[in-house]
């Protein structure tokens, strides 16, 4: 929702823009954040993101990609992480990449190399033989909930990286649910094992 200028006297506090306070605020953010710098929003989201991770990745120029970090955003991940290609279509992000900590791999072995480095396990989302319920599974509080492209799924490399694989229940006839969707849903299923 767009709003106009802010009413004079306007807020004194660092945090606000003075060309929004002037100009009205046209960017998809909560009410809370009207008129804030970019940077005193993503200060502020920072005391309060959650310890799971996202990655994606993208070998592909998956369309997908934008959607996993604007659910990101919804959902306070610490960060969003692209494995592959550096570029990818921000247009289904809405914006929401501004604000999340968003970090590139150009190789499954380096994202791994991260993953090691800050004790986070990997988490493969993916309906493969052998993967389990994501509602019978124990989420780790430390992890990376990581996507694969759309087709064809986690890559062989990162599904031998990973501590688990853990597939979304479906009952319909499609295959499979795109990274988008499948992201929604496995941020929430963290969520709901790890925060009251």
């Amino acid at each position: 929702m767009t709003v106009g200028p802010h009413p004079k006297p306007w807020p004194e506090d660092p945090w606000y823009d003075p060309e929004l306070l002037e100009n009205g605020d046209t960017r998809n953010v909560v009410d809370k954040y009207r008129y804030w710098t970019r940077e005193a929003i993503v200060a502020d989201l920072d005391h309060y993101r959650h310890p799971f991770h996202v990655a994606v990745e993208n070998w592909e120029h998956d369309f997908n990609i934008g959607t996993v970090v604007r659910n990101a955003n919804a959902f306070m991940a610490k960060a969003v992480h692209i494995v592959g290609k550096r570029r990818w279509n921000r247009r289904g992000a809405m914006v929401t990449d501004r604000y999340q900590h968003v970090f590139h791999h150009p190789s499954v072995e380096k994202f791994v190399e991260w993953s090691i480095n800050e004790s986070i396990a990997i988490i493969g989302i993916d309906n493969i033989p052998g993967s389990v319920p994501i509602e019978r599974a124990s989420l780790p509080k430390d992890s990376v909930l990581v996507f694969g492209q759309e087709g064809p799924g986690l890559s062989e490399e990162m599904i031998e990286a990973t501590s688990q694989i853990l597939a979304i229940t479906q009952y319909g006839s499609t295959r499979s649910i795109n990274a988008g969707v499948a992201s929604g849903i496995a941020m929430y299923e963290w969520l709901s094992q790890h925060v009251n």
